[in-house]
């Protein structure tokens, strides 16, 4: 597979355009952002967990009937996936009280929710991600009804598989966020990545933070925490 020129370059990752059409190179950075790029720093060896994390997760959800963009773990860094449209909707499924939910609503963080919470997003950076109902992505033409249901459905069976997977692992899933896109047929996938930058993952048993809310507070140890999270998934 021939690594032709970049895409795209965001806040986390690089994509390469390759010598299928069809699929690009997933670069994944050790770059970090906070609160819309505010803060900026470096995770030291993030990119490496990130991939590999992101690539097993892929790979076990897509067995348990998830579709994703995954196709091969090229590098520690690159990984060959489909090349989608993505949905500019930032799917964020909840568990437990954290953030932004518990700022908003004013629910202490940590409470545990009655039941699984599913929120959108407008993916657009300039106007900073605006929370919006599903009535507002199919009036602004983000995605048709039947998009949403499906991207809504995989995102609940997201949440129970790593849930459940997780757990076994002595961590918590609190919430999450999801980017799903159309391959060239229609199809919706899972795409993006799945790892401690876009889940909040908590030990089970003290409730430490295993995730990047230690880089986004200034709470330290955020690089540990990332090498404790594939240590104990990958070993």
């Amino acid at each position: 597979m021939e690594k032709r020129e970049q895409l795209y370059e965001g806040k986390a990752k690089k994509v390469f355009a390759t010598d299928d059409p069809n699929l690009v190179i997933v670069d994944y950075k050790d770059d970090a952002t906070a609160g819309d790029g505010a803060k900026k720093g470096t995770i030291r060896g993030k990119g490496v967990v990130n991939n590999k994390l992101s690539n097993n997760l892929m790979k076990m959800l897509a067995e348990k009937g998830v579709p994703t963009h995954y196709v091969q773990e090229l590098s520690d860094r690159e990984t060959l996936v489909k090349k989608v449209e993505i949905v500019p909707l930032e799917v964020i499924v909840r568990n437990v009280a954290a953030g932004s939910f518990s700022k908003r609503l004013g629910v202490p963080e940590g409470t545990p929710l009655n039941c699984p919470t599913l929120e959108f997003s407008y993916k657009n950076d300039e106007y900073h991600d605006p929370l919006i109902n599903h009535y507002h992505a199919l009036a602004l033409g983000l995605a048709t009804q039947e998009e949403i249901d499906t991207i809504s459905k995989y995102a609940f069976q997201v949440n129970d598989i790593l849930s459940a997977y997780l757990l076994g692992f002595n961590i918590r899933l609190i919430d999450f966020k999801l980017e799903f896109g159309r391959l060239p047929d229609g199809t919706i996938v899972l795409a993006d990545e799945i790892s401690p930058d876009t889940c909040r993952f908590w030990d089970a048993t003290t409730g430490a933070h295993l995730d990047k809310d230690l880089f986004r507070r200034d709470l330290g140890g955020e690089e540990e925490a990332y090498q404790e999270v594939m240590a104990r998934l990958l070993g």
